[in-house]
């Protein structure tokens, strides 16, 4: 595990070594405004991994998911 990327509290064990882009969902480290904007997009990985069959498409959204959460979050930053 990453100090930098920290395993969410969200995501199993094995869901994060399924699927190591999960990691990057993590947001107890931003502040107040920014865990707000990010919060949403981990609650939606969450729901990906628990209820799609994890082929490439899952892969494929999750990666557009964590690109999508990133720029909410930027859109945030002053």
């Amino acid at each position: 595990m990453s100090d930098i990327h920290p395993a969410p509290a969200e995501f199993s064990a094995d869901q994060i070594a399924a699927d190591a882009i999960l990691r990057y969902f993590h947001y107890s480290h931003l502040p107040t405004v920014l865990q707000a904007a990010s919060r949403p997009f981990c609650e939606l990985a969450r729901h990906i991994v628990e209820t799609l069959p994890r082929n490439p498409e899952r892969t494929v959204a999750l990666r557009k998911l964590l690109e999508a959460k990133d720029a909410a979050v930027r859109a945030n930053v002053n």
